[in-house]
């Protein structure tokens, strides 16, 4: 073969590895925006995710699906021992004004829910912020933080130290009929308690004064017309929870009807259903559309509704008519157990069982350590007996943990009220509607 020949031999050689090199090159993989994101051929056969730069690939880098949000309450219950459950199921009160070993005991070996203080409690600003914020102290160690509860209406209903400008009635407050008053109020009355580190408010009252002969109402309502008393109650509910203060409206179904005290005596309202839905109930249907969180109910025997026991101890008014039809399904609290419509007609420890059965979340025992300690006892046994099931049991106190969660309730100590802005405030609205005396 002659030097030229073999010349172009080597050319063609060189060229068919050129074709052969670039023909390799363009089946290895993609180059450029494409690169690494491939995951099918074209024939549609899956192929591995490509790895990037940072170690990811295209699987983890899709969105993932939105997850449900923790039920911060339903974990917490499952970490609950029953002698802490059932502690949920009662509030107590205490004597004195400081924190005495009663109240020691009740939150480190009983792990009661709360306490509620009334004017014995409370001498001046200095010395209720420390009782509160030694109790709060004292529960460190437990579960759940505490309810610190007060009947605070304004008027002559009150437990705020002398330092403080009395509220006006409800009374006067609904001769002015002016929402943006009623919710100025509740801010107020809000402010005042977080200020004490409580938590808190039996208030509103929802009752219609519909009977003049009424000894424990009266100017403590708001009139005697429902769309009333219920426009002026919930604006007074909207100014506490915006504070940070759990309102109990009260007192389910209506104490505005009675002739007799419940602290005394068991008050009985002959009123029907149709007479309640027309008049009574409607203060608390509209506040529990309006998302009321607490209701308190009365001690009253009403027998066209429930001839054997009172609303407080009744099935057909707290779980059949309450919850199922108004449906509410938020808190039940009884009104004060040791009160004379109880106390002086019925048995303590088995009325608090029945009360549970019936549907109530929380047992108020106000007074007599005793007699809380007894009630405890009581719900105890019956949890332990099965008369309280551990369904009814966790149904109960999964309800009061949602509220104490939704409103972030903590041991944290309180760092006082300011009385002089409050102060300030009260005087403003009593420029605008008086004191209510008249």
């Amino acid at each position: 073969m002659s030097d030229e020949s073999d010349m172009k031999l080597n050319v063609m050689m060189v060229w068919l590895c050129v074709i052969l090199v670039l023909g390799g090159c363009s089946t290895s993989g993609n180059t450029g925006e494409n690169s690494g994101t491939n995951s099918t051929t074209n024939e549609g056969v899956n192929t591995p995710p490509q790895s990037n730069v940072d170690g990811t690939t295209s699987e983890d880098l899709k969105p993932t699906e939105p997850t449900e949000p923790e039920d911060a309450a339903k974990e917490l219950l499952k970490g609950m021992t029953t002698a802490e459950k059932i502690g949920q199921l009662v509030v107590v009160g205490m004597e004195g004004t400081i924190i005495d070993e009663d109240s020691r005991k009740f939150i480190e070996d009983f792990h009661v829910g709360g306490f509620i203080f009334y004017k014995d409690n409370i001498e001046n600003t200095q010395q209720a912020l420390s009782l509160i914020n030694d109790l709060k102290k004292s529960n460190v160690a437990n579960k759940v933080p505490l309810w610190m509860s007060v009947d605070e209406e304004g008027g002559r209903v009150t437990r705020m130290p002398k330092e403080f400008l009395k509220l006006p009635t409800n009374k006067a407050i609904g001769k002015k009929n002016d929402t943006k008053i009623s919710n100025e109020v509740g801010q107020i009355l809000g402010r005042e308690l977080q200020g004490f580190g409580l938590n808190m408010d039996f208030a509103p009252v929802l009752d219609i004064n519909s009977n003049p002969n009424n000894p424990v109402i009266g100017d403590r309502s708001f009139g005697n017309q429902a769309k009333l008393v219920s426009s002026l109650g919930i604006a007074t509910m909207k100014g506490l929870e915006s504070q940070g203060v759990v309102p109990v409206i009260k007192h389910f179904p209506g104490h505005g009807d009675t002739s007799v005290d419940s602290h005394i005596g068991l008050p009985v309202v002959e009123n029907d259903l149709e007479r309640l839905h027309k008049l009574e109930l409607v203060p608390f249907q509209d506040a529990i559309k309006q998302q009321a969180e607490v209701v308190m109910i009365a001690h009253l025997l009403m027998p066209k509704v429930d001839p054997d026991v009172p609303a407080s101890l009744s099935k057909k008014i707290i779980t059949d008519l309450l919850r199922d039809e108004l449906g509410f399904n938020g808190i039940v609290m009884t009104d004060d157990m040791t009160m004379g419509a109880i106390a002086e007609n019925y048995d303590l420890q088995k009325a608090s069982v029945q009360t549970v059965l019936a549907g109530t979340n929380i047992v108020l025992i106000g007074h007599d350590a005793k007699k809380g300690q007894s009630v405890i006892q009581a719900l105890t046994d019956a949890v332990n007996h099965g008369k309280i099931s551990e369904d009814v049991l966790n149904n109960r106190v999964y309800t009061i943990l949602k509220v104490k969660e939704k409103y972030k309730l903590t041991n944290d100590p309180a760092k006082g009220p300011d009385v002089q802005s409050l102060n300030s405030d009260i005087q403003q609205i009593l420029n605008k509607v008086g004191n209510g005396k008249k």
